[in-house]
């Protein structure tokens, strides 16, 4: 497949920062959006994100390094549209595949649901793990559609297997919030309306444990930010907000993989495509510059 197209790899590297047998990090994309409630289309993000990473620039001005460099290798995508807790098999297996090996796994979804798998794999291999979440949902749901994998459900999974600090959060069904820790539940309108202060950030890190997983919705930014989502909510964070916390996440903490999702790549919005293949290539970046 990648021989005959070359935009189904992460960022544009030369075979040797391409070699999975060396690369730090392993893009797998899952293009699956079985469980999506509302616009369907996630299952085009993996191949959009893919393709819009060609356009970054390899050097990291505000970080001052290339990113690249320390090996991104792209595996074939977990190609499957049968039932989400199936899935969750299939990712869990892949994902913990790249842990044993100690290379980084970074999944590209698809709807939030394909996050459980890689969750549950990284709770099983890495004791006393926390799992960040960037969302505008809780997505605690014991279930949701008539199934307990759909992706409003993920997070009631993560917090069985491991501790869950949330960011970003601003819609939630009222059946959930008794069983929120409201100490670890970090609102969108709080933030945002906290004139500029940073004090959030360290307060997120504190709850974290030494090794942290990220599953990062990308609607938990603001829809003028990122308006390409199935599910958007005004009122979200911003590029600087976002890249302030994973700044200190990576600097203070060892991540020990990460999954994005939700993009729902739309006509006219490539700007938002663009802006989750650039999140990666950071997120990336601050997460070797200090190994």
């Amino acid at each position: 497949m990648r021989e005959h197209d070359p935009l189904a790899t992460y960022f544009e590297l030369p075979e040797e920062l391409a070699d999975i047998k060396s690369a730090k990090a392993a893009v797998l994309p899952v293009p699956y959006d079985l469980t999506a409630t509302w616009k369907k289309g996630a299952k085009r993000a993996p191949a959009a994100i893919l393709e819009a990473s060609h356009h970054i620039e390899a050097y990291d001005v505000v970080i001052d390094v290339e990113p690249r460099q320390c090996g991104i290798a792209t595996l074939e995508p977990v190609a499957f549209d049968g039932p989400p807790e199936k899935l969750a098999d299939l990712v869990d297996a892949r994902v913990a595949e790249l842990i044993d090996r100690g290379i980084l796994p970074v999944t590209l979804g698809g709807d939030h649901c394909i996050s459980i798998g890689s969750i549950r794999a990284a709770a099983r291999l890495v004791p006393g793990l926390t799992v960040l979440q960037l969302d505008a949902h809780t997505d605690t749901r014991e279930e949701y559609w008539g199934s307990d994998y759909n992706h409003a459900c993920t997070m009631n999974w993560a917090r069985k297997w491991c501790p869950i600090v949330q960011v970003g959060i601003r819609a939630v069904d009222r059946l959930e919030m008794p069983l929120l820790d409201r100490e670890r539940v970090f609102y969108a309108h709080q933030i945002c309306g906290s004139g500029g202060s940073t004090d959030w950030v360290e307060q997120v890190v504190d709850l974290l444990t030494e090794k942290v997983y990220l599953t990062i919705d990308v609607d938990c930014f603001d829809s003028s930010v990122v308006p390409a989502t199935g599910t958007p909510e005004p009122g979200g964070l911003d590029w600087y907000q976002v890249d302030a916390l994973l700044e200190q996440v990576a600097e203070k903490r060892e991540v020990i993989g990460f999954d994005v999702v939700e993009l729902l790549p739309t006509p006219g919005q490539w700007a938002s495509d663009f802006l989750v293949a650039k999140l990666i290539y950071r997120f990336l970046g601050r997460i070797f510059a200090g190994r």
